[in-house]
C-alpha cells in the first residue's frame, strides 16, 4: 500500500536535526509576518510538487523573490506567536475527490526551516481519511450485497455440474429438475477398478430429493472474506436422494458378479510347443454395504459411481513368472528328450513335453514345474509298446451255464515314475537330454486267486420283466450289454448311472417314446426305467442293501406295486435319480443279463446266504383320476387313466446257514392318479388340459 505520509527515516532525521531558530521577544512586525508566511507558502508548494523519482535540491529564494510570489494575506488573517507558527497545518490545494498527493521528502534546508512533526501528522490525517473512505465504501457494498442476496442459494454452489448459486430456492429446485431430471431414468453406471456394470435406478428404488438438495446448499454466509472468495470459486454440493436399502442391495447383488474378479495366479501355458506367460491378476471383492452407501450418495452425479472393494492378493509376481518362462519353460521345449528302452528308443518331442508340463506357484513369487505323468507316458509309451508285455487280469465268465474263472497272467512294464524322476532337471539342460526307461515285473491287478476267493458259484437272486416297445428295447439291450459281467466285491456299492455313464446317442442309445402329462414325447434313452426295475428286484432278492431307489409317480401295471424303480440323468450325463445297492454278503457278486426282444432278465451270482421273501400290503388311500382335455390340433394320446393309491412292501431275510430271520421295516410308496386324457372337444364337466410344457 502506498505511503501517504513522509518516509519514516526522513521524518526521523528532520526531528533529530537541531533547529536554529531564535525565540522572538516581541511581536512580529507586518514585514516579518510577510516574510515568514512566504517561507511557509514556498515550503508547502515545494511539498506538493510530484516526485520524479530523483530528489532535487531546492535553492532558497531571495527576500525579493518571496515578496513577489507572496499571495495577498487576508485582513482577518490571525496573528500567531512564534510557538503557534510551529504547529500551523498547511495543505496543498487538491481536487475535491482526489486523494492527497504524497508529499516529497523535504530537502535538508526545508527541514531546518519547517516543522517535521506537523508534516507527519498531516500525512497520517490524509491516510486516515482515505482509509475511512475505502472502508465505508466496502461496508456499503457488503451490506448491499447481503441485502440483495438474502434468501438465495450461496454464490458458487454447484450440484452435479449444475450451477444454482444466486438463485432463490424455488428457482434452484426448478433448475435442478430441468437439468438433471431427464437423465435420472438412465441406467446408473458403477465402476470397480477397470470393471463396470449398470443398474436401473427405478428398479433399485432410487429417488431424488430436490428440496433437500437445495437445503443442503445452506444459507448466505456472513463472513465477508467467504463472500468475496465465492466470486472466484465454486462449492460442490452432492445431490440428496432416497432409496430402499434392501431393494438397492438386491439390485447390486445381481450385478456384483460383473464387478468382482477372481484372483488369478501367474501361469505358463503352451501354444503347440511355444510357451506363453500369463501375468498374475489380483482378485476384487465388492463391499455390498459400502456400494449401497456409495450409490445412494452419488447415483445422480454425471460420473460413474465408484463402489468400494477389497483386493484379493496372489502369491506370484510378474518377475517370478518371467523367470520360470526363461529358465524352465523355454529350455524344456527347446529340443526333444530321448527315452532309451530295451532294444528300442522313443522320442519325447517338444509338443509332447508341452502337453505334460504344468506350473504351480512356488510360494516365493515364482512358478515351479510339474510333470503330468499320464500325459508324459502317453507321449512315449506307444513307441515302446513292442518292449512291453501287458499283464492280464483274471475273469469270471459263464461257460455251460456256470461261472468259470479265467486265470490271470503277469506282465513286464515300465516304472514310469522312476524313469521320469529326473525329467524336470533334464528339461532345463540344453544338451544330454535323455532318460533310461526302467522295466519292472507287473503282476495282474485281479489275480486268479482273488477271483476264486470271491466265491461266485451260483445264482443268489434274479428277476425278469417283459413288455416294451421296440425303441425302448434297443435302449434296454444297450444297458444290459454295459452291465453284463459287472463284479461287486464285498462291501462295495454298485450304481447303475455310475456304471453306464452318460446314456446318449454317442453311447448307442436312441429316442424312445414317453408319455408326459398325457401327451406323447420322445427322449434319448427312454425305457431304461424297465431295466432299473429289473436290477432293483434282482438285488432285492439277492439280499443286497438298498442304498437308493425311487418309484415312479404313476403306477405301471407290469411292475410289482411298491417294488419298482426309475432312473434319470441330466443332459450332461450327471446322475439325478439312480439305483444303488451295497454288497453286504460274504461273497462277491457277478451280474449277468439276458435280453430278448420282449423281456429282460438280470441275475446275481455269488454264494447264497439269504432266502428272501416279499410281502406286499393292501392298497389304501385310493385317489380317483381327474380328467383333462387336449385341445384339437395338439399332439394327444388318449388314456383311460388309473387311480392313485398307497401301498407298503416288507422284505424278510432268512440266513441259510444259521436260520436267523430278519424282517425289515415296511417301505411305503404313494402313487399319484394318472389322468384320464381326452383328445378334442371336452365331454360335459371335464377340465381343460394344462398348456404344453
Amino acid at each position: 500500500m502506498p505511503d501517504n505520509h513522509e518516509h519514516p527515516k526522513a521524518a526521523d532525521a528532520t526531528e533529530r536535526m537541531p533547529v536554529d531558530r531564535p525565540t522572538p521577544s516581541r511581536p512580529e512586525s507586518d514585514a516579518e509576518k510577510t516574510t515568514r508566511i512566504s517561507a511557509v507558502t514556498d515550503e508547502a508548494t515545494e511539498r506538493t510538487r510530484p516526485a520524479t523519482g530523483t530528489r532535487t535540491q531546492v535553492v532558497p529564494e531571495s527576500d525579493n523573490e518571496r515578496t513577489q510570489n507572496l499571495t495577498a494575506v487576508p485582513s482577518d488573517f490571525p496573528d500567531f506567536s512564534a510557538s503557534q507558527t510551529q504547529s500551523i497545518p498547511v495543505w496543498s490545494e487538491t481536487p475535491h475527490n482526489q486523494p492527497p498527493t504524497t508529499p516529497p521528502v523535504p530537502p535538508p534546508h526545508a527541514a531546518a526551516s519547517g516543522d517535521g512533526g506537523a508534516d507527519k501528522r498531516r500525512g497520517l490525517m490524509r491516510a486516515g481519511i482515505a482509509a475511512g473512505a475505502v472502508v465505508g465504501a466496502l461496508a456499503l457494498l457488503y451490506v448491499g450485497d447481503l441485502v440483495f442476496s438474502s434468501g438465495k442459494v450461496p454464490r458458487g454452489t454447484v450440484v452435479a455440474d449444475v450451477a444454482i448459486g444466486g438463485l432463490d430456492k424455488a428457482s434452484a429446485e426448478t433448475e435442478l429438475r430441468e437439468r438433471l431430471g431427464p437423465g435420472l431414468g438412465e441406467p446408473v453406471e458403477l465402476r470397480a477398478g477397470d470393471q463396470t456394470a449398470t443398474i436401473d435406478p427405478a428398479a433399485a428404488g432410487l429417488e431424488m430429493d430436490w428440496a433437500e438438495t437445495v437445503e443442503q446448499a445452506g444459507t448466505q454466509p456472513l463472513n465477508p472474506f467467504t463472500r468475496v472468495s465465492s466470486l472466484f470459486t465454486t462449492r460442490e454440493v452432492h445431490p440428496v436422494s432416497h432409496g430402499d436399502r434392501t431393494q438397492l442391495t438386491q439390485a447390486l447383488e445381481q450385478v456384483k458378479p460383473q464387478l468382482d474378479r477372481a484372483p488369478a495366479e501367474g501361469n505358463i501355458t503352451f501354444e503347440g510347443a511355444k510357451p506363453v506367460a500369463s501375468d498374475p491378476v489380483t482378485g476384487r471383492q465388492v463391499d455390498l454395504q459400502g456400494a449401497t452407501d456409495a450409490v445412494l450418495a452419488g447415483w445422480a452425479e454425471p460420473d460413474p459411481v465408484a463402489v468400494p472393494f477389497t483386493e484379493q492378493p496372489v502369491t506370484t509376481t510378474r518377475e517370478g513368472v518371467q523367470r520360470a518362462l526363461n529358465e524352465v519353460a523355454k529350455p524344456a521345449v527347446s529340443a526333444p528328450v530321448t527315452v532309451r528302452g530295451q532294444g528300442k528308443d522313443a522320442t519325447f518331442a517338444p509338443e509332447a513335453i508341452a502337453k505334460s508340463l504344468r506350473f504351480e506357484p512356488d510360494g516365493n513369487g515364482g512358478l515351479k514345474p510339474m510333470v503330468d505323468m499320464r500325459a508324459a507316458v502317453a507321449g512315449v509309451e506307444p513307441q515302446l509298446a513292442s518292449t512291453i508285455v501287458p499283464g492280464k487280469d483274471a475273469q469270471i465268465v459263464l461257460e455251460g451255464g456256470a461261472p468259470v474263472v479265467k486265470p490271470s497272467t503277469d506282465g513286464i512294464g515300465i516304472d514310469w515314475n522312476k524313469s521320469f524322476e529326473r525329467l524336470p532337471e533334464i528339461l532345463r539342460q540344453p544338451g544330454n537330454r535323455s532318460v533310461q526307461a526302467l522295466y519292472v515285473h507287473q503282476p495282474a491287478r485281479f489275480t486268479t486267486d482273488q477271483a476264486n476267493q470271491l466265491g461266485v458259484r451260483e445264482v443268489v437272486g434274479e428277476f425278469s420283466t417283459s413288455g416294451f416297445e421296440p425303441a425302448s428295447g434297443v435302449n434296454i439291450r444297450r444297458t444290459a450289454e454295459q452291465v453284463n459281467g459287472a463284479l461287486v466285491k464285498p462291501g462295495e456299492t454298485f450304481s447303475l448311472n455310475g456304471h453306464t455313464g452318460p446314456r446318449g446317442a454317442a453311447q448307442g442309445y436312441v429316442e424312445s417314446g414317453i408319455i408326459q402329462d398325457g401327451r406323447p414325447g420322445k427322449a434319448v434313452g427312454g425305457g431304461i426305467s424297465q431295466f432299473a426295475t429289473t436290477i432293483y428286484n434282482a438285488s432285492y432278492f439277492a439280499g443286497m442293501q438298498d442304498v437308493e431307489h425311487k418309484a415312479h409317480s404313476y403306477y405301471i401295471s407290469r411292475y410289482p406295486a411298491g417294488r419298482e424303480a426309475t432312473v434319470f440323468q441330466s443332459p450332461d450325463g450327471s446322475s439325478v435319480i439312480d439305483v444303488k445297492f451295497k454288497n453286504t454278503s460274504k461273497s462277491g457278486i457277478m451280474i449277468t443279463t439276458q435280453w430278448t426282444p420282449s423281456s429282460i432278465t438280470v441275475k446275481f451270482w455269488g454264494t447264497k446266504q439269504w432266502d428272501v421273501t416279499s410281502q406286499t400290503g393292501e392298497r389304501t388311500s385310493p385317489t380317483p383320476p381327474h380328467e383333462v382335455v387336449v385341445p384339437p390340433g395338439q399332439p394327444c394320446s388318449p388314456s383311460k387313466g388309473t387311480g392313485g393309491f398307497t401301498v407298503t412292501d416288507t422284505r424278510t431275510l432268512r440266513d441259510v446257514h444259521t436260520g436267523e430271520v430278519r424282517t425289515e421295516r415296511p417301505k411305503k410308496t404313494v402313487y399319484e392318479p394318472q389322468p384320464i386324457v381326452h383328445c378334442g372337444p371336452p365331454p360335459p364337466g371335464a377340465a381343460a388340459a394344462p398348456p404344453p410344457r
